[in-house]
């Protein structure tokens, strides 16, 4: 579904991605690990079109986005839900959850729209009891949740998902990442950036480990849970 071809990405003088290659087949959940400042973020920054990148090029299903402008990438099916999860905090949940499907409004009917309401509401039960809520009254778990939710409502074909771990109770973050796991049996591929490896390993198909904004590392999940280096340095075996 997506292959990253020799991709760097600078801020200023400072390379942050250094000739990336990766690929990520439909249907999988492909997890990105590395320390802080490995590049991760920038990664998916730069495949969503929030960060330009400078040489390389992002194929999606064989097509070059590779700087696209964010809002055609949603419209491509791509969808995004960054670090720190970035809702509408004066907007109630409800509100945020139809600003995801924003540009469906005009090519889809109301009924497809309210249907993914519904899975959404589904999936996330809380956010169905908080829908009239302000949406910065929000635990920090359920503000993940919705920010998930906001994104699975433009009907995404591929997820971005970044540090969705980030700062929650460990219960919080069992209870997310099985509905991530529950996206991934809908069909929905998903690309996951995590600090986490351990659970992030558990759920995924194939990882990159990406330092200093190389890839240094890949395999399935299963290899990379085996793999030595790996369990000293991010398991602390």
């Amino acid at each position: 579904m997506l292959k990253v071809e020799g991709l760097s990405s600078f801020y200023g003088h400072i390379e942050a991605l250094r000739a990336v290659d990766l690929r990520v087949r439909a249907g999988d959940i492909t997890t990105i690990l590395g320390s802080n400042g490995a590049g991760k973020t920038t990664l998916l920054r730069t495949i969503s079109g929030l960060v330009p990148a400078r040489y390389g090029r992002i194929l999606y299903f064989g097509k070059d986005i590779t700087n696209l402008r964010p809002e055609r990438m949603v419209k491509m099916g791509i969808s995004h839900v960054p670090e720190g999860r970035q809702i509408f905090g004066d907007m109630t949940v409800r509100e945020n959850l139809e600003l995801g499907a924003y540009l469906r409004y005009r090519r889809d009917p109301s009924s497809a729209i309210k249907k993914d309401m519904d899975f959404v509401f589904k999936l996330f039960p809380i956010l169905k009891e908080r829908e009239s809520q302000v949406a910065g009254t929000l635990s920090g778990g359920e503000q993940q949740m919705l920010a998930i939710g906001r994104a699975l409502m433009s009907k995404p074909r591929l997820l971005l998902l970044d540090e969705p771990s980030n700062g929650l109770a460990p219960k919080v973050i069992r209870d997310i990442f099985a509905c991530l796991q529950q996206l991934h049996q809908e069909g929905i591929t998903i690309l996951l950036v995590e600090q986490d490896v351990q659970i992030a390993l558990n759920i995924a198909d194939y990882g990159y480990i990406l330092r200093a904004g190389k890839i240094v590392l890949e395999g399935t999940a299963e290899e990379l849970s085996q793999n030595q280096t790996i369990k000293e340095i991010y398991l602390g075996e």
